[in-house]
C-alpha cells in the first residue's frame, strides 16, 4: 500500500539541519514517506538521511534535477517539496488534511516564518501569505496532488527557479493554495549581506529571470549560504 504523503527534499552537504528536518517531517505527517535526493554530499547528510528511515536517491547536483529524481521516486499520492532547512510546522497533518479535502485545491504553499528574529525577517514573512510570482517559493514548501503535478510536467531540471516556474505553469491552471500555517526556514542565507541587501539580489536574479535569461546564467553568479540552494 502507498503511503498517503511523500516528503522529497533535496539535499547537498545538509547534515548539520537535514536531521532536525526529517525529524519534524516524521512528527507532523505520521506515516509519510521520507526521500532525500542527495547531489553528492561529501559530510554524513546521506548516513544521516538513511538512518532516520529515508529513502536515499542520488541526483546529479542542482536544485531541479535532484527535486526530478526525488519525485519520480515518491509513490504517495500528495508530494510535499521541501527544502533541508525548512521545517514543517506541527500540525501540518491536520492542516493538509483539510485542505486537500476539497478536490478543487490541487497545489499550494506554506506561509513563512524565519528562525531569526527582526523587523525585516517578519515582513518578508508577511508577503508570503500573499500569491504572486514575488512571494511565492520553495522555501515555503510546496505541496501538490501527484497527479497534477504530472500533468504540470514536474519540476524543470534547473539549477535555480523551477519552483518559480512550476508555480507560474500552476496558475495557468488553477489557484495557488495558501495553507493557515507556517514552516520555519533558516535565514542563513541573509547573513552574510544583512537581509535587505540579500533581498534586493534575489529580486535582481528574478527580474533577470522573468526577462528571459535562462537559469543556467543566472546559477553562475548566485551563491547561496545553503550548498542546497
Amino acid at each position: 500500500m502507498n503511503p498517503p504523503v511523500s516528503v522529497v527534499i533535496p539535499a547537498l552537504d545538509e547534515a548539520a539541519r537535514l536531521g532536525a528536518t526529517l525529524d519534524r517531517a516524521r512528527a507532523a505527517l505520521p506515516g509519510c514517506e521520507l526521500i532525500v535526493a542527495d547531489g553528492g554530499s561529501t559530510d554524513a547528510t546521506v548516513g544521516l538521511a538513511a538512518a532516520r528511515g529515508a529513502t536515499i536517491v542520488s541526483a546529479p547536483r542542482g536544485r531541479g534535477r535532484q527535486l526530478v529524481a526525488g519525485a519520480a521516486a515518491a509513490r504517495g499520492a500528495l508530494l510535499v517539496f521541501l527544502h533541508a532547512d525548512t521545517l514543517l510546522p506541527p500540525a501540518a497533518g491536520p492542516v493538509l488534511a483539510r485542505a486537500f479535502a476539497d478536490p478543487a485545491v490541487k497545489i499550494g504553499t506554506f506561509r513563512l516564518a524565519f528562525d531569526a528574529p527582526g523587523l525585516w525577517y517578519r515582513g518578508f514573512a508577511w508577503c508570503s501569505r500573499f500569491d504572486s510570482v514575488c512571494t511565492r517559493f520553495g522555501d515555503q514548501g510546496i505541496v501538490v496532488r501527484r497527479e497534477f503535478y504530472a500533468a504540470l510536467g514536474g519540476f524543470a531540471p534547473w539549477p535555480l527557479f523551477e519552483d518559480v516556474d512550476l508555480l507560474r505553469r500552476a496558475r495557468r491552471r488553477t489557484r495557488i493554495h495558501s495553507f493557515p500555517a507556517a514552516v520555519t526556514t533558516s535565514a542563513r542565507r541573509f547573513h552574510r549581506g544583512g537581509p535587505v541587501r540579500q533581498q534586493l539580489r534575489n529580486g535582481w536574479l528574478l527580474l533577470r529571470f522573468l526577462a528571459g535569461t535562462s537559469p543556467e546564467t543566472l546559477a553562475a553568479s548566485y551563491r547561496p549560504e545553503s550548498p542546497s540552494g
